[in-house]
């Protein structure tokens, strides 16, 4: 089992939505590149315009090259164009699968 993890809120600006939505389906496909990187999820919520990401990792140091690589890198660079608040990213410690 996986045992740490990132939950990152993102609220797309309004008329933004669908870019996110392209934006994570991207970083789905960009995730399947990162060795330490076990499993990621985007996903909408069910309140307009509110999206997240969801991954775990088998250790700290895969979480911190993931927070440090291109995927972090792209939403930070998109941040200010797509959300309407930064980022909210919360590390996880998962305890039960």
């Amino acid at each position: 089992m996986a045992k740490y993890a990132l939950y990152a809120e993102l609220k797309a600006k309004p008329g933004k939505e669908a870019e996110v939505e392209a934006f994570l389906k991207q970083g789905g496909a960009m995730a399947h590149s990162e060795t330490g990187t076990v499993a990621w999820f985007g996903f909408k919520e069910d309140k307009p315009g509110v999206f997240g990401v969801f991954d775990t990792f088998d250790d700290e140091g895969g979480r911190e090259a993931h927070l440090n690589g291109e995927i972090a890198k792209a939403l930070m660079a998109k941040a200010d164009e797509y959300f309407a608040e930064k980022p909210i990213i919360h590390k996880i410690t998962l305890i039960a699968e």
